[in-house]
């Protein structure tokens, strides 16, 4: 005896070994034997098991399905009773076994109520069930005809206006994502090659800023209206000459000098730093949008500002002007030691902003030893000596300490150039130290007089924000606060007016154990890091864009670590097929295959040792 049953949702046939009391032992034609339950045989029969199921199943395609469901009554019903209304006669087991299959393959039709038991589709129910088959066949259709256009580049018609959103936001469940992910899948690309092919993006630069503005910028880059910043003229003003070093491309100038010969050879120095925080109230217009934004945006060719320019111009430490400034004044001994410290907040008369371009051919590493010329060649070199004497003092000096150089990106119509400097060059190093001796005194002065504030803290290699003034082993001070960029960071505006709470004797703007100050900490912490992470892809982006532009086909570079290098006179580390287990620091040159600036991916292969310069000559002496 052979049975005819369901199992895992498809019918199975097997010839009866033994019967237990609600189970049977069975074997398949393969030979394979297993125990199925009696509930789920739905056919006993004597029939040759072979070719059995193939004729049921020949029987089942050839039966019209409308037609059995016109056969059906309202009430539920067993496939054996509609299969004897059908044929007019009991029906053979193959016969049976035909209707079952075709029962089972309609469930549009007909709903299973339990083995073997079916309920016809109401009328209503089933022409709205035909609707929605037909919909989707006609879907899949259109879905099938978007997937060919876009495989052969080209754009479908009705993915015009719908471009933003599959790039940036998609409707998954829209067809145009659907044959999006087909095409994809069928060309083996990824989905925005497949819309780039078929040219929906004009800009391969303005596809990386969309991303980022969608995220961060959903609104745009502008500002709600704001009304002019009032500037308190009230102010001492600062009997000394303030100077500023910026790159070129600066335009919030926080930060400013100044130098007064005082007695007996005491020098006092001024680190002069722009107070937005005195017009700028907490909560006001100004203050909301900077706690929203909390820093500014750096890239290549572009920034976004923290702050708008009605804010920027009245307090940018601008040449020639008169600017409010938080100021703090070292008294340095001819020996640089420092013999006083004393904060003011004060107008200052800013009479020159310095240029890293215009200034570093007249200071640098190679015109300490006489004056280059430049009029402010004397303070400078002052400065630098004061800097490198607080930088021994916080037990950082190390002249053995490797090279390494920092890289400025310019961005004009399109074409870049990438200009690397030496970290640590004299203007650098002067600028950061005089920067972080101002950041750990005012983090001291605050910690003093017990007014919270936000920290940068290092401690076991990890750098953390927060709000209790610990140190900063990393920089080797007792502790440090964000504070000479007020123009251009959250953090430093919020400190900003602790500092001056404290410096004019009047209540601290947040108090002790102020939840805004951890909200704005924790905020700040999670966007600038965004923010870093969007420049630095920025930067990879501008650095592919220059291979491509300057048609750089081979390039040295050096071995950072396994198959990663470093490649030359760009900021850029990539991995390298094919080269050879070689030491950290090996140098290496290697052939670029491929660039791609909308996925922000780089090919290379490793062609050869690069050959020193003592050996190419003594090769080419062989030669001769």
């Amino acid at each position: 005896m052979n049975v005819f049953f369901e199992e895992d949702g498809s019918f199975k046939v097997a010839s009866i070994m033994t019967e237990n009391p609600g189970s049977l032992q069975v074997e398949a034609i393969s030979g394979k034997r297993s125990k199925i339950k009696t509930a789920n045989v739905l056919l006993r029969f004597e029939a040759p098991l072979a070719s059995f199921l193939e004729h049921a199943n020949t029987e089942a395609e050839g039966l019209d399905i409308p037609f059995l469901w016109e056969c059906c009554g309202e009430p539920e019903f067993g496939f054996e009773e509609l299969a004897q209304e059908y044929y007019g006669k009991k029906p053979t087991p193959g016969e049976a076994a035909a209707i079952a299959i075709r029962l089972h393959s309609a469930p549009v039709y007909f709903y299973r109520k339990g083995k073997g038991r079916y309920k016809a589709a109401s009328e209503e129910t089933l022409q709205a069930a035909l609707a929605g088959l037909e919909k989707k066949r006609l879907q899949a259709e259109k879905v099938a005809q978007y997937v060919e256009q876009l495989k052969a580049g080209q754009l479908p018609e009705e993915f015009n206006g719908k471009i933003d959103a599959l790039l940036y936001q998609p409707d998954k469940n829209g067809l145009e994502w659907k044959a999006l992910e087909q095409a994809s899948i069928e060309s083996n690309q990824h989905i925005v090659r497949v819309l780039a092919n078929s040219g929906a993006i004009n800009s391969v630069h303005d596809y990386h800023f969309g991303a980022f503005l969608r995220e961060y910028f959903a609104e745009g880059e502008g500002f709600p209206e704001v009304d002019a910043l009032t500037v308190p003229d009230d102010l001492p003003r600062a009997a000394i000459e303030a100077f500023s070093i910026d790159d070129s491309t600066t335009t919030e100038i926080d930060d400013a000098f100044s130098l007064q010969p005082l007695a007996d050879g005491v020098i006092r120095v001024g680190i002069h730093i722009a107070a937005p925080a005195l017009g700028i109230a907490k909560d006001d217009v100004l203050d909301q949008v900077a706690m929203h934004r909390l820093s500014t945006v750096y890239m290549p060719g572009h920034k976004i500002t923290m702050l708008p320019e009605q804010a920027i111009t009245p307090y940018s430490l601008n040449e020639g002007e008169w600017r409010p400034s938080l100021s703090l004044y070292l008294d340095v001994a001819p020996d640089l030691s420092i013999l006083k410290r004393e904060s003011r907040v004060e107008l200052i008369h800013v009479v020159a902003n310095l240029r890293h371009d215009t200034l570093e051919p007249y200071f640098n590493e190679h015109t300490l030893e006489q004056d280059s010329g430049h009029p402010y060649w004397q303070r400078l070199l002052f400065l630098f000596n004061l800097a490198e004497s607080l930088e021994k003092g916080r037990g950082k000096y190390d002249p053995t300490r490797p090279i390494q150089i920092d890289y400025n990106f310019y961005v004009n119509a399109g074409k870049v150039s990438i200009l690397g400097r030496r970290r640590g060059a004299p203007i650098d190093k002067l600028v950061a130290e005089l920067m972080i001796e101002a950041n750990s005194h005012w983090g001291g002065l605050l910690a003093e007089h017990q007014v919270p504030g936000i920290y940068r803290a290092q401690n076991g290699g990890k750098v953390y924000m927060t709000v209790k003034a610990e140190p900063h082993q990393g920089l080797g001070v007792a502790q440090y606060s964000w504070s000479t960029s007020p123009l251009r960071r959250g953090v430093d505006l919020v400190n900003q007016r602790q500092i001056i709470s404290v410096v004019q004797n009047t209540e601290p703007v947040y108090p002790v154990n102020s939840d805004d100050l951890a909200v704005i900490m924790r905020n700040f912490d999670q966007t600038y890091n965004a923010y870093n992470e969007f420049q630095t892809r920025m930067e990879r982006y501008w650095c592919l864009q220059y291979l491509v532009q300057e048609d750089i086909r081979e390039i040295a570079a050096t071995v950072w670590r396994e198959n990663l290098v470093r490649l030359d006179n760009i900021p850029l580390m990539t991995k390298v097929h094919g080269m050879p287990e070689l030491a950290t620091g090996t140098r290496v040159i290697i052939e670029i295959q491929k660039v791609d600036t909308l996925l922000i991916e780089l090919e290379s292969r490793f062609k050869a040792l690069e050959q020193r310069q003592d050996e190419s000559a003594a090769d080419e002496s062989e030669a001769a």
